[in-house]
């Protein structure tokens, strides 16, 4: 196959005092893309000079436009496999051994679940998910793919759905999810969800979209 085998997906903004020590152990496992979503501090110029690809948005977009960003970047180089992570330390990325096992071994797309979740919103979307789908932490920052689910699809988000639009598609398209638990580390800046109710009205306005949609797929089907 041309070019890197698995692609690592990397949103960052101003992320300058995490993304060295993020890299520095991600890159042992593919190539590594950081997006760097409007950033004002030096978190592109770090990621640079650490060898990492870095896509930058003049202007912030937000997680899920780094996202698409991230993993068009990724399609471009060929990659078979993209894995997702955080920018800010929250993830270890010695798990990425891990997530690309289970890829390796047949699943189409693999998704962590966190160790603790801290808000209302997110718990509720847990529950749903579930119920559903059978999903556990759809939420999760930390996310393997194979690139032809992405390819399936033909992009990652298309309505600001906190990056689980497309896991939520290989759900009801049938492709194989695996899951396994991840622990996570304390963050000491913003969470890129946001605080408080601003954070659980985003989430809960991404469930409803999410929930209505797999309605309108379910119901064309019959």
């Amino acid at each position: 196959m041309d070019g890197p085998r698995v692609g690592i997906v990397i949103p960052a903004l101003n992320e300058a005092s995490s993304i060295a020590a993020v890299l520095m152990q991600a890159e042992r496992f593919g190539k590594t893309i950081v997006v760097d979503d409007g950033s004002n501090d030096d978190t592109g110029s770090i990621a640079a000079g650490l060898g990492a690809i870095v896509v930058r948005h003049e202007q912030n977009l937000g997680y899920d436009a780094s996202l698409n960003s991230g993993f068009f970047k990724a399609n471009e180089l060929g990659v078979e496999y993209v894995i997702t992570m955080d920018a800010d330390g929250q993830h270890d990325p010695s798990m990425i051994a891990k997530c690309i096992e289970l890829l390796v071994a047949g699943a189409d797309v693999v998704v962590g679940i966190r160790d603790k979740k801290q808000r209302f919103a997110e718990i509720l979307f847990d529950f749903l998910a579930w119920a559903i789908y059978g999903l556990r932490d759809p939420l999760c920052g930390f996310k393997g793919y194979r690139i032809s689910v992405y390819r399936k699809l033909g992009y990652f988000d298309s309505y600001l759905s906190i990056g689980t639009e497309l896991v939520f598609f290989a759900a009801q398209n049938r492709f194989k999810l695996t899951q396994f638990p991840i622990s996570t580390r304390e963050r000491f800046d913003r969470a890129r969800f946001g605080q408080g109710w601003i954070a659980n009205k985003k989430i809960l306005k991404s469930m409803i979209i999410l929930l209505f949609r797999a309605y309108l797929r379910k119901d064309k089907g019959k």
